[in-house]
Order: structure tokens, then C-alpha cells, then sequence
């Protein structure tokens, strides 16, 4: 209830301020939005640089990286059906 209320009177005291210093408040957006969207455009370009940089190790590493065996696949695929029949003898006990 404490919190209610003092959210109303914080609200009824920005909404007074807010049309006492209409004209102070503009300056103050007017000289605040430009900076805002100049840190904004720094932190996408960063951002996008820095995605740019990951997409260009992966195509590096899958380059570099030979492809699967089909002895290594074959292997992996009996490991599987073995794993599978243990797990059902587990389930039966």
C-alpha cells in the first residue's frame, strides 16, 4: 500500500514539474537525444563488428576441420545401439 501511494504522489509531483518546466525539459531532450543516439549507433556498430568477427573464425575453423570418417560414423552408431540395449536391460531389472 506504501508503494501505491507513494507511486501516485511521485507521479502527481512529475506531472506538476513537468508543467512548470515544460521549456527546460525540452532543452534537456533536445540535448540528451543526440548523444543517446550516438552511443546507440556505437554499441550496434560494435556489436555488428563483433558478430561479423565470429562469423569469420567459424568459416575459418570449418575449413580447417576434415569431414567425418565413415569408419568414425559407423563406430558412434554401434556405441549408440549398445548404449540403447543397456538402458533397456536397466529398465527391465
Amino acid at each position: 500500500m506504501k508503494t501505491l501511494i507513494g507511486g501516485a504522489v511521485a507521479a502527481v509531483l512529475g506531472l506538476i514539474g513537468l508543467s512548470v518546466w515544460w521549456k527546460p525539459f525540452l532543452q534537456l531532450l533536445a540535448g540528451v537525444i543526440p548523444i543517446m543516439l550516438l552511443l546507440g549507433g556505437c554499441l550496434a556498430l560494435y556489436l555488428g563488428f563483433d558478430e561479423l568477427k565470429d562469423t569469420w573464425k567459424k568459416g575459418e575453423t570449418t575449413a580447417d576441420t576434415p569431414p567425418a570418417q565413415e569408419d568414425d560414423v559407423e563406430k558412434y552408431k554401434a556405441e549408440i545401439q549398445d548404449l540403447k540395449k543397456e538402458i533397456e536391460s536397466l529398465k527391465k531389472s
